[in-house]
């Protein structure tokens, strides 16, 4: 059995055959989020990690639908820049975006455009996340495990970030924001084990002018104690997780 065979059973058995779990508020995968999951195309390595980070439900849970307009803050390789492509389709768009530290390390660039090449409906964009532009407003801002990373550094700047989202978003916008979660210790544990708290980030989101709207648990261990790195292989890949969906107000 080759590789694509392999990787579309394993999306089935992540989306749960034929009958996808609803999403944390009780909406369900819509037919094209089912198809992006389930796309032969996404490299074997994104399907096995679909247990953990249950796609389907979570893109179901920002709201994705056909013909939006997304930017995703952040990318990384990609797993839900493709998702993402495949589901808003060939009339939506997705603008990956990349800051310029990013953008500056040796084949960085070259990596991200060669797994991104399948995808017309993808731009990849360089900025500096708190002045980004984009040529037009979008419906969706994306951000899956990077929050707590717009925090560090010496130029970081969150409420300039947020306030930027805030301006890109169309009225009625969703930001969508996931990351590893660490109640209790606000922002003081963003850059030694790459967590944030939860209460914190709705509070600074918030502080921006959008309505908190939705708060997922779909993504949640309750066993992890929240003391390890984010990296470290006794939790990697099951930290405790949140996802939060806020809304600009119209």
């Amino acid at each position: 059995m080759g590789i694509r065979p392999i990787a579309m059973i394993a999306a089935a058995l992540a989306l749960g055959a034929s009958a996808p779990a609803l999403a944390q508020d009780g909406s369900k995968p819509s037919k094209e989020i089912i198809a992006a999951v389930a796309d032969p195309a996404r490299p074997a390595a994104d399907v096995a990690r679909d247990g953990e980070r249950k796609p389907a439900q979570i893109v179901a849970f920002a709201g994705v639908k056909p013909g939006d307009r997304v930017a995703e803050l952040a990318p990384g390789g990609g797993y839900f820049t493709r998702i993402l492509a495949r589901a808003v389709g060939p009339k939506g768009k997705v603008y990956a975006v990349v800051s310029k530290g990013f953008a500056a390390r040796e084949g960085a660039m070259d990596r991200l455009k060669a797994t991104l090449a399948p995808y017309p409906n993808v731009e990849i964009v360089v900025a500096d996340y708190t002045a980004l532009t984009l040529p037009e407003p979008v419906d969706l801002v994306w951000t899956s495990e990077n929050y707590h990373d717009f925090h560090n550094g010496p130029t970081a700047n969150v409420a300039a970030l947020n306030a930027a989202m805030f301006k890109l978003l169309k009225k009625g916008g969703r930001y969508y924001i996931e990351d590893h979660a660490a109640p209790g210790t606000g922002v003081t544990a963003t850059a030694t084990l790459h967590r944030i708290d939860p209460a914190a980030v709705r509070s600074e989101v918030t502080a921006a002018g959008f309505r908190m709207e939705a708060d997922s648990t779909l993504l949640a261990n309750k066993d992890d104690p929240h003391t390890a790195k984010v990296d470290d292989p006794a939790i990697k890949g099951h930290t405790d997780k949140f996802a939060m969906r806020f809304r600009k107000p119209r």
